[in-house]
């Protein structure tokens, strides 16, 4: 499974040097890498259908729990199967419908890391290696959104789409870790095994909380939807593969894997209950005002995954059945619908629906691929759309008190999916060929036959539903953590309610196509009311952001040093003082251990407060300095009282270079001058005394604590034996703390250079003047 992942990143390296060779003819070629992908894991059906689970592990950071685990189950073998096989669909698609393209190879190679990121993120089964593969498909899908980069409305939609998907990407960390530090493992099947514990666990409620914001930043949830219908300024493939099958469906992917874990609770289930039933009809409402194709199928896309939101919130056997199914009947009729808007964009140069029909006449394989993928949408039989529709009614009407509401809301939003199905895949062909599309004509076999399959597969598995039933959704719904009676996929149950309520989903979704046009008025209507759509509030939140920001950066980044240096020891003194203070600990000093003053002490003390006093009203620079370089020989003297003649003469010669230093510098500048008012000095006096104060007390409560001479007798001991140095002191710095020493020296010898470079600049007269 190692191989089959990195197979994608290889593709991708590969062709930073052969890339060349595939912008022609060849590039069809690229589609092998995909096909042999899901032939590979179409081997294992057999295994995995009788319940085995693969997996493999390779050690990578063990200490940090980060290990390259992958499992390969019902779940991680649908999602692989549709990545691959779709993937080949598009990679063949992309051959010719970006033929000739200037980057075409560029595109591969980022199809190509797209794919191995999503075959990563779906096969690992340690939560750290799976959260890596998360962040490379928003990494990869950046590059893909905004794949047309000389278009601002590309780069713009694929850094939205990256910020959304990315702080996605930063709740899922932080909820990784808190349930890698509840679970006391990253395994996600040693979480299975424990899953009371995490449940019972009192962080229980952040790591889902966190959780569910990943998947529903990366699924396109409401609020956070709005960066999908954005991302459709990407070209088509790009629109087909990640936006209908595979990225948008991880975080379906990451609801259904987690399931077992965290689901069966209240929270669990309620908040995707009513997160997804929200997003699904609210998204199926808007494609009522697209008349743009990608719009249509872009608002049906995220009603769809609200309604597998929906599903997994029910989490009872029908319904994750019923997820299960959707999960194939959407990625093969939306797949189908975004490759044909792509055929209708190239040959035609318009995807706005309501200047488009009669398109058959000219593509009629394309005409026939589309009325299959929009029954299915539809959920008509024979297709595999029906049996879908049929599960997700059988789950709502099993939920007890609010099956009415529930199965209300499945109801509305299926004829809302019906409707855009049949504007994406029938309203473009029917009707009377205008005469500015009489040139129109079939595209090349690559492009119109991907389509066709798709469609093609959507009826037959509907005809046929043991191909998917026993091999993939059994085994699925067993990985999801269901447990209850086996549904069995048919397309016939009898004459009953189910039946009865497909019939009246179809009658008004027919209804509402017939009477209701794409309308570019209505879409104009709903644009004023933007200012309350999630999209606008969000990134007027954003903005707000933004202006603090600036304001914060103006007051406390303005650019002057005193300024920084003032609110480094503000905070200091506020913090260091509440915890010294602070009710929870007894301030103690102990003055009777401590030793009286001798007459020299107090003379040098003088001389140093004497000292200060000189430099805080001195009206010179040079008097300044003189008088710091007194304080700095004051405790020189100090020094040699307490009997330390090394640091005396250490302090002696740091004093003397620093105030000869001081005076070189200080004599290239200007004039003296007094830019602090009154108010300014007693402000900085102050903070002076108060941080002054603050040192003193924790200089004098240190010295009231008892002494641990431990490290002091270890340093001791061993300075002569280990670093044979009598100096210990010395051997400290030197040895002990050697590359901390190096270091600070490497950092003063930078300090220097940049003080000679600075005393050594002469700027011209102009360039001076334009510094000023």
């Amino acid at each position: 499974m190692l191989i089959a992942i990195l197979s994608g990143f290889i593709f991708s390296l590969l062709l930073v040097f052969i890339g060349k060779f595939i912008k022609g003819k060849l590039a069809v070629l690229s589609s092998l890498v995909p096909l042999g992908l899901f032939v590979y894991f179409l081997s294992f059906i057999e295994r995995v259908s009788n319940g085995e689970v693969i997996s493999e592990n390779y050690e990578w950071v063990p200490s940090f729990g980060l290990n390259l685990n992958f499992t390969l189950d019902g779940l991680s073998l649908l999602f692989s199967l549709l990545i691959t096989g779709i993937g080949f669909l598009v990679f063949a698609y992309t051959a010719e419908y970006l033929k000739g393209h200037k980057y075409l190879d560029r595109f591969y190679g980022y199809l190509g890391l797209f794919m191995g990121a999503m075959l990563g993120l779906v096969l690992s089964d340690n939560l750290l290696s799976l959260f890596l593969f998360w962040e490379l498909t928003s990494i990869s899908s950046f590059f893909l959104i905004g794949f047309n980069n000389t278009n601002k409305a590309s780069r713009k939609s694929a850094i939205l789409a990256l910020a959304i998907t990315g702080t996605g990407g930063f709740l899922f960390l932080a909820g990784s870790l808190l349930l890698g530090n509840v679970a006391g493992t990253y395994s996600i099947a040693e979480m299975v095994n424990i899953s009371p514990e995490i449940i019972g666990s009192e962080f229980y409620i952040w790591i889902v909380l966190l959780l569910f914001g990943a998947a529903f930043t990366k699924s396109a949830q409401f609020p956070f939807h709005f960066w999908l219908p954005g991302a459709m300024k990407a070209p088509t493939p790009v629109s087909t593969y990640l936006h209908s099958a595979t990225m948008v469906k991880a975080g379906i992917y990451l609801l259904l894997r987690f399931t077992p874990i965290l689901g069966g609770e209240e929270i669990w289930n309620t908040t995707l209950i009513a997160v997804g039933g929200i997003t699904m009809f609210y998204s199926a409402v808007h494609t009522l005002f697209r008349t743009d194709l990608k719009g249509v199928l872009a608002y049906s896309t995220i009603s769809v995954l609200g309604i597998l939101v929906f599903l997994i919130g029910l989490g009872t056997q029908y319904a994750l059945t019923a997820a299960a199914v959707y999960i194939v009947v959407h990625a093969l009729y939306k797949a189908t619908l975004f490759l044909i808007t792509g055929i209708i964009d190239h040959e035609t140069g318009t995807r706005n629906v309501t200047v488009l029909s009669g398109l058959r006449k000219v593509m009629m394989p394309v005409a026939i691929a589309g009325f299959l993928a929009a029954i299915s949408s539809a959920g008509m039989p024979p297709t595999i759309g029906f049996i879908g529709k049929d599960l997700v009614y059988e789950s709502t009407l099993g939920m007890g008190n609010w099956s009415i509401v529930l199965t209300a809301v499945a109801i509305g939003t299926n004829i809302l999916v019906l409707y855009a199905g049949f504007v994406a895949g029938i309203k473009p062909f029917t009707g009377k060929l205008p005469e500015s599309f009489s040139k129109v004509h079939m595209p090349g076999i690559l492009m119109w036959f991907p389509p066709v399959l798709l469609a093609s597969l959507g009826l037959i598995i509907g005809i046929f539903p043991s191909i998917i039933d026993g091999p993939i959704v059994k085994s699925v719904v067993e990985s999801a953590g269901g447990l209850g009676e086996e549904v069995h996929l048919k397309l016939w149950h009898g004459f009953n309610t189910i039946l009865l309520l497909s019939g009246i989903t179809l009658l008004l979704g027919f209804a509402l196509y017939f009477f209701l046009k794409p309308s570019e008025k209505r879409e104009t209507a709903i644009a004023k009311l933007d200012f309350i759509a999630p999209k606008n509030l969000i990134l007027k939140f954003g903005e707000g952001v933004w202006y603090f920001s600036n304001v914060w950066t103006r007051i406390f980044q303005n650019g002057f040093l005193r300024n920084y240096v003032s609110t480094i020891i503000l905070f200091l003194v506020a913090l260091v003082g509440y915890s010294l203070f602070s009710v929870e600990k007894d301030f103690f000093i102990d003055y009777s251990s401590f030793s009286r003053m001798t007459y020299y002490e107090m003379i040098i003390m003088g001389i140093m407060f004497l000292s200060v006093i000189f430099v805080v009203a001195a009206r010179s620079r040079l008097t300044a300095v003189v008088a710091m370089g007194v304080v700095g020989y004051a405790i020189c003297l100090m020094f040699v009282i307490y009997s330390a003649p090394d640091l005396a003469m250490t302090q002696f010669s740091i004093d003397t270079l620093t105030v000869i230093l001081f005076v070189l510098v200080l004599s290239s500048l200007p004039k003296y001058l007094s830019i602090s008012d009154v108010k300014m000095k007693i402000i900085d006096g102050v903070l002076s005394l108060s941080f002054g104060i603050l040192i003193t007390l924790i200089a004098l409560e240190v010295l009231s604590e008892p002494v641990n001479k431990e490290v002091s007798n270890y340093y001791a001991e061993n300075s002569y034996v280990l670093a044979h140095g009598k100096n210990v002191v010395n051997v400290i710095l030197v040895d002990f703390r050697g590359s901390d020493t190096l270091i600070e020296i490497s950092v003063l010898t930078v300090a220097a250079l940049g003080v000679f470079s600075l005393l050594k600049l002469r700027l011209r007269r102009d360039d001076r003047e334009l510094k000023d």
